[in-house]
């Protein structure tokens, strides 16, 4: 089975917790602060592998989660970093945050990696938080959370040239032919429900990849037949092939075929208009075939190559592949989007914003609910066992500005507060 997208969960390790402690060695009096900090969370990583060619792993491992950092020990010891999570994905993988729609990454090269999702940093342990206005802290800090995100996976194919054409014209039978591929060839509709990959040699020792991809019908852009799983692997394409039956014994005009064609791509992805197109009349060997040709011909005009073949006999291959390598030479490589173009970035695209502090909003029961992804970075990483450390959390807090804004919405002395799932009493 192939399988081009899938849906996952990823999360990068939490930091490891930093540790109150103290140094109590003989002939050492007030020794003073000994925690050591937590070490790094682990990142989850994508790893190209060109030995991959589908997403049927993904099928089975939905959910990838990396390693916790090492809490920090005494004596200032610092936790150990945990090894970052390698996860292996095909050339072509295109990651998405399910959330936004960004693009997180565009991964097309053997052995090219992506951070998507990124390790917690350790949390300080207390020998970090010692002054001189208090040299023995009993203070620390819990570990960073890892980033954790839905994600979605699409595979693009990495071909230099699509075939493309209305089911049973004779794409498959031409990939066989060209080079060393078997796809399955049969007298239905529909027999190519995936893509299928070859690779072509010319007679003059030049290569490229051709991608045999399943047949396209009117409405496809709309997600009709294969539709958009079909639609989705030519935007790698450089040269498109777009293979006619001139013989048209299903009853369909050449000419009405060929149009079709290109409105549904075109409909699709208006830059998939700007690649080059070679126009293959097949079946010529079939009757009616060399008449269907010449009326075709002066439909589409001068300005369209259009290359008569037989893919069965092999007639008329030679030169149309020397055109093809030609355009595939002479032709870049089509970005997805226009900010792939920066190449400072290695193409991984997705950017950090800076969200809102904070957000206040009040429950049905009057509570008040402070949400905001610093405020709660900072209440996952206060450890409310210890007197100091609340403290701590409430500076915190104030400096952000929420009591006045506690104040503002009208909360008075006692009202309920609430952060993620804990509560607390409001205080003037």
């Amino acid at each position: 089975m192939f399988v081009d997208q899938v849906k996952i969960y990823v999360k990068g390790g939490d930091g490891g917790d930093g540790m109150v402690a103290f140094r109590r060695e003989k002939y050492v009096p007030k020794g003073g602060p000994a925690g050591g900090d937590g070490g790094q969370g682990a990142n989850v990583i994508f790893l190209v592998e060109e030995g991959l060619r589908t997403l049927m792993d993904f099928r089975y491992q939905r959910h990838f989660k990396a390693s916790k950092g090492e809490n920090g020990m005494s004596k200032n010891q610092h936790g150990r970093g945990a090894s970052d999570m390698i996860v292996k994905v095909p050339p072509g993988t295109v990651v998405k945050d399910e959330a936004t729609g960004e693009i997180i990454a565009d991964l097309t090269e053997h052995g090219q990696q992506a951070v998507i999702a990124k390790g917690g940093r350790g949390g300080r342990g207390n020998s970090r938080f010692a002054t001189p206005a208090n040299p023995a802290p009993e203070l620390s800090e819990k570990g960073e959370p890892g980033q954790e995100k839905n994600i979605i996976m699409e595979l693009k194919l990495l071909a230099d040239v699509g075939l493309v054409g209305f089911p049973s014209v004779g794409k498959s039978t031409l990939l066989s032919v060209v080079s060393a591929a078997k796809p399955k060839i049969a007298e239905y509709h529909f027999t190519t429900i995936a893509p299928n990959l070859g690779m072509v040699e010319t007679e003059d020792n030049r290569t490229f990849v051709m991608a045999d991809l399943p047949g396209l019908i009117e409405g496809a852009h709309e997600g009709v037949g294969l539709g958009h799983q079909f639609l989705r692997h030519i935007e790698r394409t450089r040269v498109i092939v777009h293979v006619v039956d001139m013989s048209a014994l299903e009853g369909r005009d050449p000419y009405e075929d060929y149009l079709t064609i290109n409105n549904e791509l075109k409909e699709y992805n208006l830059r998939l208009t700007e690649r080059p197109q070679v126009v293959v009349a097949n079946k010529m060997d079939m009757p009616d075939s060399e008449e269907n040709l010449k009326k075709f011909k002066e439909q589409v005009g001068d300005d369209v190559q259009v290359f008569p073949v037989s893919a069965i006999s092999r007639q008329g291959l030679k030169e149309l592949l020397y055109t093809v390598a030609d355009l595939v030479e002479s032709t870049p490589e089509f970005p997805l989007n226009e900010a792939e173009k920066d190449e400072t970035v290695n193409r991984v695209l997705y950017k950090h914003e800076e969200a809102e502090k904070f957000e206040i909003t009040r429950d049905p029961d009057g509570s008040f609910v402070i949400t905001g992804d610093s405020l709660e970075r900072l209440f996952k990483m206060t450890d409310f066992s210890r007197e100091e450390s609340i403290r701590r959390f409430a500076r915190q807090m104030r400096a952000m500005g929420i009591d006045e804004a506690l104040r503002q919405k009208g909360a008075k002395n006692g009202d309920t507060v609430k952060i993620i799932e804990f509560e607390f009493d409001f205080v003037e």
